[in-house]
């Protein structure tokens, strides 16, 4: 039975040519990591272009890591695989081994999520309230909107979606739980529904769409993994080597570009200190001034794809503890 694709990846061009690999590079039997392999939608199509090119791909969901294992098969040996977070991953790596020409995160959720996993990404479906990416370890969705109370639920709505509503929608699910646990997804939306005003209700979206973004963001702590990880990462990557970051989201968009910035300047030293101690010379060529977006046609064929945002820097040099701390507060 042929292995169903739901997820496409995005900015698959676009990705594929600012991470191609070149220079002396080229050629050669070249390492690259798929922070965020989902499907495998961006390693295939790197595999498939670049014959020399060998992936590492991770993922924290086993289940989709599964999905790929088979759609990849065919590539053999090229295509190797770590199941956990990408943090982790980096934060660990061996520095004596083998070190990346390329890094790619794709920060998006993979439409098999919400599709097929029946863990509660959607409230398309009436299913467990659950969220977790590994479903092993940490708070689900659940135990969140079971648990916190309202000013943290309100705070946490707000700061993950921009959600006006937030206030009203924190009170309406300290309100519902008290008649018994909220359990499944559909749950959850009906009370979002039945708490906002009746003409937010027919907005463009559905009213509980930025909720459910903001509790996954929150269950899978995306934010606050984001900029150790990319950290870590940068330093692992050869010099030379090329990384580029898609994201979806304004606050994920805002702690890669500050990185990254930081990653292209001279001197990050604080403005009262009277000596340089961070280098004094750029960390990383910025290869993309302003974020590639999608074109038109894409959007058309993959709605998905219309908030994402491709940032490409080439490295020069490791990236000190200044380039970390700069971004860290940002990540919530």
């Amino acid at each position: 039975m042929k292995l169903e694709i739901v997820h496409t990846p995005v900015l698959l061009k676009e990705t594929l040519e600012y991470l191609s690999p070149e220079g002396e590079n080229y050629g050669k039997n070249v390492l690259m990591i798929d922070s965020t392999l989902g499907e495998g939608g961006h390693s295939f199509a790197f595999l498939s272009k670049f014959p020399e090119l060998h992936i590492t791909g991770l993922d924290a969901d086993k289940n989709i890591q599964a999905r790929a294992r088979e759609r990849l098969a065919p590539f053999g040996s090229r295509m190797n695989f770590f199941n956990g977070w990408f943090n982790d991953f980096y934060e660990n790596y061996d520095m004596d081994g083998e070190r990346p020409s390329l890094i790619l995160f794709d920060l998006g959720i993979s439409v098999y999520h919400y599709e097929k996993s029946g863990r509660g990404f959607s409230f398309r479906y009436d299913e467990p309230l659950d969220m977790r990416l590994n479903a092993s370890e940490g708070e689900s969705a659940a135990d969140i909107v079971n648990e916190w109370n309202e000013s943290q639920l309100a705070n946490m709505i707000y700061l993950y979606s921009d959600e006006k509503m937030s206030r009203r929608i924190a009170r309406a699910i300290v309100e519902a739980r008290k008649g018994g646990k909220i359990a499944s997804s559909k749950a959850l939306a009906d009370i979002i529904w039945n708490a906002v005003p009746a003409n937010y209700r027919y907005g463009q979206i559905h009213p509980a769409t930025r909720t459910f973004q903001a509790l996954r963001i929150a269950v899978n702590s995306e934010l606050k993994r984001l900029p150790k990880a990319l950290h870590c990462a940068f330093n692992v990557l050869k010099d030379g080597g090329k990384m580029g970051v898609i994201t979806f989201h304004s606050l994920e968009d805002r702690i890669v570009k500050n990185y990254f910035r930081n990653l292209g300047k001279q001197c990050v030293c604080p403005p009262e200190q009277a000596v340089c101690v961070c280098g004094g010379s750029p960390c990383a060529e910025i290869l993309t001034r302003k974020p590639v977006e999608p074109s038109v046609e894409e959007v058309k064929v993959n709605s998905p794809s219309r908030s994402a945002k491709l940032r490409v820097v080439r490295k020069l040099r490791d990236a000190g503890e200044m380039h970390l701390n700069a971004i860290e507060g940002e990540a919530m």
